[in-house]
């Protein structure tokens, strides 16, 4: 859903008003989520992002407001509710950080990296963390074998996914899911993971 009066509102400059529009879109429930969307570096992150491919709502912060509204349409636990809400916030706050300039890419300067070392001084929760740092990989292994027709290599980096994901694969597809679900994006990565993934259950909304 493009949140259009939203956009306007987080597109002023004045800071308190931008402050106060991020806790109304964003909704924190927990004493750590209203900690994190506090923190200066992460608010900055939330601020960040024009309308684009993939995400013509822009700023960061409308993104995680639609992913939130997929997470509320899943039927999991509270503990799990929770964990999801957390990657929600963090997954893609550091991408104003990224560094995509070098060539070949310096991976541990991704978006998702550089959100899992952030989050390591507020949790332990491990799949929390992984998930966080591995949240695109399912689409770059989608792309790597449908998109640059390296079938070898998407599935080997597939599974590298896999092995690391251990407990938390199910959790990480609902996740991937509801990330996907949102603005404009290609849904066939979704769908693949979807097909081809097993010891998965699919769900629908």
């Amino acid at each position: 859903m493009y949140l259009g009066r939203e956009y306007k509102l987080m597109s002023m400059r004045n800071p308190l008003k931008e402050d106060a529009v991020i806790e109304t879109l964003l909704r924190p429930e927990t004493e750590l989520e209203q900690i994190i969307l506090k923190n200066d570096t992460f608010r900055k992150g939330l601020l960040w992002g024009k309308p684009r491919f993939g995400h013509p709502e822009g700023q960061v912060a409308l993104h995680i407001r639609e992913v939130l509204d997929n997470v509320d349409k899943l039927n999991i636990s509270a503990e799990d509710r929770n964990r999801l809400r957390l990657i929600t916030f963090a997954h893609d706050t550091f991408k104003y950080k990224e560094d995509k300039t070098s060539h070949p890419r310096d991976w541990s300067k991704h978006h998702g990296v550089l959100a899992r070392k952030f989050m390591e001084a507020y949790t332990k929760d491990d799949s929390i963390l992984e998930i966080l740092e591995l949240h695109d990989e399912a689409y770059y292994c989608w792309r790597l074998e449908y998109i640059y027709r390296r079938k070898e290599d998407g599935q080997e980096r597939l599974s590298t996914l896999l092995a690391r994901l251990k407990n938390y694969l199910q959790l990480y597809y609902l996740f991937f899911k509801c990330d996907t679900r949102t603005g404009d994006k290609n849904q066939a990565p979704l769908k693949w993971f979807e097909k081809t993934i097993k010891n998965i259950e699919v769900v629908h909304f």
